[in-house]
């Protein structure tokens, strides 16, 4: 049998690797690790002050609470989205991986984050914009298409409105404001 433990704020696979290293210090077998989740075995003893430290002084944290489990699940599902254009809408999407109508999970995750899911995933994918804009290898069209925009003036509008510049200032201005996933509210 397995133990699934859910851990806030693990966005990227270094986020993985930091958690990976974790569990191996304390001599904890993983049986799989996924964004926002790792499985041990359940016979395992965990000493779980000890490692609810080291996840804390890296970032993390161990999600008790299901509201922050689901929170974190649609923050993780999101993020994938994002990074892997997909053609559902992000409702559809999110209904399939999260297994519950949009409409319950929707009022959750803007009742505990403050702000919808509609939104967050408009910071997510301005962050990734100033990713692929610093990456110098798509112009601002295949951005946005890469983005699931029907068109760059779209982007174009939204990041200005987020970031307070457009997109060809960000980008001959060279500088990183990026937010890490992890802050994006």
């Amino acid at each position: 049998m397995t133990h699934t433990l859910f851990i806030k704020n693990m966005v990227c696979n270094r986020c993985k690797m930091a958690i990976l290293n974790v569990f191996n210090n304390q001599n904890i077998e993983v049986k799989s690790i996924q964004l926002g989740k790792i499985t041990i075995d359940e016979n395992v003893e965990i000493n779980y002050q000890k490692l609810e430290e080291q996840l804390n002084d890296l970032g993390f944290e161990l999600i008790k609470d299901p509201v922050d489990t689901l929170i974190e699940k649609i923050k993780v599902k999101l993020i994938q989205y994002v990074e892997n254009s997909n053609d559902n809408t992000i409702v559809t999407y999110l209904e399939n991986e999260i297994g519950k109508s949009y409409t319950t999970f929707s009022k959750t995750f803007s009742k505990n984050e403050g702000i919808t899911i509609e939104k967050y995933s408009i910071n997510l994918k301005i962050e990734k914009a100033k990713e692929l804009i610093q990456m110098q290898k798509l112009n601002f069209s295949e951005i946005a298409y890469t983005l699931n925009y029907k068109n760059s003036s779209h982007l174009a509008k939204q990041f200005k409105q987020i970031t307070g510049m457009s997109m060809t200032d960000y980008k001959s201005l060279q500088i990183d404001a990026r937010k890490t996933l992890d802050k994006i509210v």
